[in-house]
């Protein structure tokens, strides 16, 4: 089974993501309270297909992504008031832990997908996002308390988390907030 440069595995738990109302904020709280970091910011992240609970969906919202040890963890601020996977969770219980993603081999993606919905979890989100990857959640908050995001690990994405990861390594606290690219 292919691995990732820093030994996460495929179909295995490889990111943890929140919530936050200003990405700011929690990045730094994130880097003093747990030693995450860099990060990597994504503003306006772009989505070029994206639908949510099965109907077509735009939202705006801002990413940053960053590393402590082998753990990726995703910080999402929503941008707009528009409804969204993020805005469920977040009126649900508040901003916090939001789901856990796995990641799945291009050629394996819609049988990942296909196996939690089988398992009796709805789609809630389907996307293609810019760098061309698809993403899907799955809504397992009653059983996991949050949602399960399945990220198809094309050749472009495995780059920019090892990429993120690479920059954690021996990381002295400089420059923590970074533009990817």
């Amino acid at each position: 089974m292919p691995v990732w440069n820093f030994g996460q595995p495929l179909d295995g738990v490889v990111q943890v993501a929140c919530t936050c109302e200003d990405i700011h904020e929690s990045m730094a709280r994130m880097t003093r309270e747990l030693g995450i970091g860099p990060w990597f910011l994504i503003e306006h992240f772009p989505f070029v297909k994206l639908e949510c609970w099965g109907k077509p969906a735009a939202l705006d919202i801002t990413l940053a992504l960053g590393c402590s040890g082998h753990t990726q963890f995703e910080l999402i601020q929503q941008n707009d008031d528009r409804p969204s996977v993020y805005r469920d969770v977040a009126a649900r219980r508040g901003h916090g832990f939001h789901h856990w993603a796995v990641a799945a081999e291009p050629a394996r993606y819609d049988e990942v997908v296909a196996k939690y919905r089988a398992r009796g979890y709805g789609l809630a989100m389907d996307a293609i996002v810019g760098v061309g990857g698809k993403a899907a959640y799955l809504d397992t908050f009653d059983t996991l308390g949050g949602f399960i995001e399945v990220i198809e690990l094309t050749p472009v994405v495995e780059g920019l988390f090892n990429m993120i990861y690479q920059a954690s390594v021996g990381w002295d606290g400089r420059d923590p907030v970074r533009r990817p690219g």
